[in-house]
Parts: structure tokens; C-alpha cells; sequence
């Protein structure tokens, strides 16, 4: 009879702690780890790692997956890359607290900030539930390949309490306030892992509004860190307005911190039009924290981009009226409409009609500013190989080369705009702000931009690139990495029961050929309810990865076990709601 549930032999076993590494073996037993040395006794299964490394699973503290953790039971792509947890209810966005008359509201928002066709949302969220512990009760009800937890979203909290003078952005009385700081408590004591907002002014619905959340006073956006002070619990997560004057936007974080006595994390990138913000808010940052403030930053391991391309979202031709004719039709005919001459010289020539969300406007005329992603993603290119640069190079314009360049692969091929963090065009202003002893890895987004971005596979990017593939005076230690992926973010959000490998820890594992890691190019992947479309990401080099001791995958491919369960946060008393 086996000693134990589960043996990992002979790894090289990088504990997520960030100290040096070292050869054992790992006892599983239940969902715990027993042991970890020289592990004389059997397991019913095992593992050999030799050659290979052994980490905790990585913890995933940005993501989308409110919808998706509804319908489907794997949290894909996040679980391709070696995540194990994944938080989501980010970006003050989310489908709880919701009355029925509510709904489609929440999807209108929803639909506009994250990307996530409505048609989708429609048909795959089941709705059984009202108030935010409903939501959590539901989620508790189902399986899922990794664990997930929940943050309350303000967006969904003013519809609730203030029905459609939340939507319109009217200014919330004192009693509005009150009730949603009561309804924060509430869901932290039910199991939130805290609560969020968002004040950029790039969320909006499809037609172009802003959410609810942005235009909204400091006064609500403190109430709400009331809520999560009188809880005791949970975490404050906010998305920043970049535009904005640093200063004014740390002292709001500053003062939520301050009125909440809790951790806050907000995000932090390097903007194309305003490249030096970053660096204040990060200076200013040090100086909060230097006061004994648990603020953390949420930042990016590499360039984040915008993929655009005839099977997506957005492509530069996308809003000409000649192309809208024919986009309906099956990729196949439209590739070949697209490759007679007449056509192309029909929709080049044409103006095109102003999309209602300024961003998409942005973004489509940036033509010129977009890179071929190609078979095999390089998301730091040559500025050499920009369009405008290689069509300069080649005579012709950049929307010409953009065109001819997404006719490749049959239609398949990808457009790679960069948004943030390359206006500099290097990796220095990256590395410093990962680097930085406030800053947290993040934003990445899994289960939401269905068909622009693809950004949860940043785990195996920051291994792939920052560990093996960078110059070697700028990489990174791989005990650095992996405590950045683990450890770090598991205790940023209160997870201290995973992220790192020890006795009587959660047995959240990987274990990886560090040698074969790499990363595939996004590809979509018509597998939403109703056919929707969203963009996958796959990776090679993942020899195992374990979810409370069961094996979720094995040699890059799923087991079709189901281990992950929602987590609730440190918070949660069931016997004790808020009214």
C-alpha cells in the first residue's frame, strides 16, 4: 500500500520563497504537502523530476473570469501557463450585486471594457442569484480545473443601489453611499477577496459611455473602502487614470489605504502619450510605503499589447464600409474577396466611420505604429520592423502593408499593436517597475478581451523570455521569478495557504522542462457559448501541474480533472452579514 497520494522525485525545487534552490522530493497527501526532502515511503502516483524544476503553482491576482467561472469549468487560458489561482472581479467590473431587471446592464458594461460579446454573456451566465453571497454560493456550487476568488465590483454595486441613476452617472447621496459600504461588508464577510473600482476613462460600454465606476466622486470610492475597513478583510483594487495628475491620483489611493486599514493595489504601466507618469507614481508609490502603507502596484513583465487581425475585434480596416459589407462572410471568402485587386483598392480609398469608443478610434488609426506578430510572438520587436517603417522601406503605405500582411496564414495572421509599457521601445522602464520592492505582477486580464488581448500566458513569458531568452546582464534569478509568480502575489491578496512550497501548505504544483519552455502565438478559438469567439495562447514545457494534489495536466495537455474550487477570503463569517 502507497505511503502517500502523490510522490514528485528528484526536482529541482524552487519553493517560491525566494531563496536558492534545491534538490528534494515532495510528499502529497490529500491536498497537502507532508513532506519535502528525502521521501523514503511510496506514492500512489509518481512524478520524476528529474532535470526539471518543481515551483508552487503561480497565483493569478488580475483577471476576468466572473462570466466564465459560470458557464465552464476550465478557467483557460490562465491554467495553460501554470496558474493555479486565479483571482477575479477586477476593474470595479463584475455581474453581482444584480437585481433581474439589472442584467443587461451589467453585460452592456461588460461587453464595452472587457471585450466579452454580449451574445456570450446572454447565453452562457445562468444567472441564479441577486445579491453578491448568492453569487459566491453559486460559484461554490461548481468544479473547476484551478481554484478562483471573487472581488465585489463598484460598477455593479452603484447599478444595485442606485438602478438608473447609477448608469447615468449621477452623484450618489449620503444614503447611497452608506448602503454600498454596508454591501461591501456584506460580500467580504460572505468570502470577496476584497473589492474594486476602475477611474479610466478607456471603460466604457460599447456606445461609448463610461462605466459607472469612473466618473464617480472620491466620496463613493471611499465609501467603499469603509465597506472593507468595517469588514477587517480583503483588499482594495483600483484601475488608475493615467491621464490624470499623479499626484492627485496617489493621494486618492493614499487615502484609501489610510480610511480602509487595508492593502490597496492599483495599476501601473508606461503610457504611449505619457511615458514619464509611470515613474512618478512609482516614486510617489515608495514614498507611501516608505510610511508604512500596504499599497502595492500592479505591473506587466513585458510590452501589452492589442492583437488585431480579420478574426478579431479590430483590425485596421475593420470601420471602412466596403469591408463591413463582406465581414460577415466565412474567413475562407473573405480572404479571397479581399485578395482581388479591386476590392483592396475599394476599401483603401474609402473614409472610414468613427467607431463611438475613442479608444477603438486610437487604436485602429495606429496603422502605422503595429508589427507583424508572427508564428512565433516577439513582443519587444525591432523598431525597424514597425509598419510605417517597412513600408517606407518598401514604397508603399503602412494600411497597404497591414492589409496584405492579415491575408497571410489564409486570413489567420496577427497585427500586434504595443499600448503600453514600449514607449520607450525597450525593456528598462519594465524592468525597473518589476523590480521595485512595491510593485506585484499583474493585469493580466485571463477570461476577459476575448478578442484583442491575450495576456495570461505572461507566466510563461517572464520564465521563457526574462529567465532564458533575455541579454544576460538584464535576467532575472530564476527563484526571483518564481516567488514573483507564487509566494508574492498569494500573500498580496491574503492567500497564505498557497504559493509556496512547504509542509502543510496547499499542494499547488508545477512541474516544468525549463529547457522546452516556450510560448505559441495567440490563435482564436470559436468555443464560447453560441460559437463566441475569444483568443487562446498555448505553451510547451509544463511536464505537470497539481491543484490541491491532483494532477490538472500532464505534458501540456489536460487531465479533464476538476480539483479547483472557489475560494473564499480571510474574511468570510456566514453566520455574521452585514444587513
Amino acid at each position: 500500500m502507497a505511503d502517500h497520494d502523490l510522490v514528485i522525485r528528484s526536482g529541482t525545487v524552487i519553493d517560491g520563497g525566494g531563496g536558492p534552490s534545491f534538490v528534494a522530493d515532495i510528499a502529497v497527501q490529500g491536498s497537502r504537502i507532508v513532506e519535502v526532502g528525502q521521501v523514503s515511503g511510496g506514492g500512489r502516483e509518481e512524478i520524476d523530476a528529474t532535470g526539471r524544476i518543481v515551483t508552487p503553482g503561480f497565483v493569478d491576482i488580475h483577471t476576468h473570469y466572473d462570466g466564465q467561472a459560470t458557464w465552464e469549468e476550465t478557467l483557460a487560458p490562465s491554467s495553460n501557463h501554470g496558474v493555479t489561482t486565479v483571482i477575479g472581479g477586477n476593474c470595479g467590473v463584475g455581474f453581482a450585486p444584480c437585481r433581474a431587471g439589472d442584467r443587461n446592464k451589467l453585460i452592456t458594461v461588460m461587453e464595452g471594457v472587457e471585450d466579452i460579446p454580449e451574445i456570450v454573456m446572454a447565453a452562457g451566465i445562468p444567472w441564479n442569484w441577486e445579491s453578491f453571497p448568492d453569487y459566491l454560493d453559486a460559484l461554490d456550487a461548481r468544479r473547476f480545473d484551478i481554484d478562483v476568488a471573487m472581488q465585489v465590483a463598484h460598477s455593479p454595486l452603484r447599478v444595485f443601489v442606485m438602478g438608473d441613476r447609477g448608469i447615468a452617472h449621477e452623484a450618489s447621496t449620503d444614503l447611497d453611499r452608506q448602503r454600498m459600504a454596508r454591501l461591501v461588508t456584506q460580500a467580504v464577510q460572505a468570502g470577496a477577496i476584497g473589492v474594486s473600482t476602475s477611474r479610466s476613462l478607456n471603460h466604457r460600454t460599447k456606445a461609448g459611455v463610461p462605466a459607472p465606476s469612473v466618473l464617480t466622486a472620491r466620496e463613493e470610492t471611499l465609501a467603499l473602502a469603509k465597506g472593507l475597513g468595517a469588514a477587517g478583510a480583503g483588499v482594495f483594487q483600483i484601475i488608475s487614470e493615467m491621464s490624470e495628475e499623479p499626484a492627485s491620483e496617489m493621494a486618492l489611493i493614499e487615502e484609501i489605504a489610510k480610511v480602509s486599514g487595508r492593502p490597496v493595489s492599483f495599476s501601473l504601466a508606461e503610457t504611449m502619450d505619457k511615458p514619464q507618469v509611470w515613474r512618478k507614481m512609482l516614486d510617489a508609490l515608495d514614498d507611501i510605503a516608505g510610511r508604512g502603507l500596504p499599497v502595492r502596484a500592479q505591473v506587466f513583465p513585458r510590452p501589452i499589447g492589442v492583437m488585431m487581425g480579420l478574426e478579431l475585434s479590430l483590425n485596421p480596416i475593420v470601420n471602412r464600409p466596403a469591408y463591413a459589407a463582406i465581414a460577415h462572410l466565412p474567413l475562407a471568402d473573405r480572404v479571397a474577396e479581399l485578395r482581388r485587386p479591386e476590392t483592396k483598392a475599394r476599401i483603401l480609398d474609402e473614409e472610414p466611420v468613427p467607431d463611438p469608443q475613442p479608444v477603438a478610434n486610437m487604436l485602429i488609426g495606429a496603422v502605422g505604429a503595429m508589427y507583424a506578430l508572427g508564428a512565433h510572438p516577439d513582443y519587444m520587436p525591432s523598431e525597424a520592423m514597425r509598419l510605417d517603417r517597412r513600408a517606407m522601406r518598401e514604397g508603399t503605405t503602412a494600411l497597404s502593408l497591414a492589409y496584405d500582411l492579415m491575408l497571410e496564414q489564409d486570413g489567420h495572421a496577427l497585427l500586434y499593436l504595443p499600448s503600453a509599457n514600449y514607449a520607450t521601445g525597450g525593456s528598462g522602464p519594465i524592468r525597473e517597475m518589476l523590480t521595485n520592492p512595491n510593485t506585484v505582477l499583474g493585469l493580466a486580464d485571463g477570461g476577459a478581451h476575448y478578442g484583442m488581448i491575450c495576456d495570461a500566458g505572461y507566466p510563461t513569458y517572464l520564465l521563457s523570455y526574462w529567465v532564458k531568452e533575455a541579454p544576460a546582464d538584464i535576467r532575472f534569478p530564476i527563484e526571483w521569478a518564481v516567488h514573483a509568480l507564487s509566494r508574492r502575489p498569494a500573500q498580496t491578496v491574503g492567500l497564505t495557504d498557497r504559493g509556496l512550497i512547504a509542509c502543510g501548505l496547499k499542494a499547488d504544483i508545477n512541474v516544468i522542462d525549463l529547457d522546452r519552455l516556450t510560448l505559441g502565438a495567440p490563435r482564436p478559438s470559436f468555443d464560447l457559448p453560441s460559437g463566441g469567439r475569444r483568443l487562446r495562447q498555448s505553451a510547451t514545457g509544463y511536464d505537470a501541474t497539481i491543484v490541491s494534489g491532483t494532477i490538472i495536466a500532464r505534458h501540456d495537455r489536460p487531465t479533464g480533472t476538476r480539483p479547483g474550487r472557489l475560494v473564499r477570503g480571510p474574511g468570510h463569517a456566514p453566520l455574521a452579514l452585514a444587513g
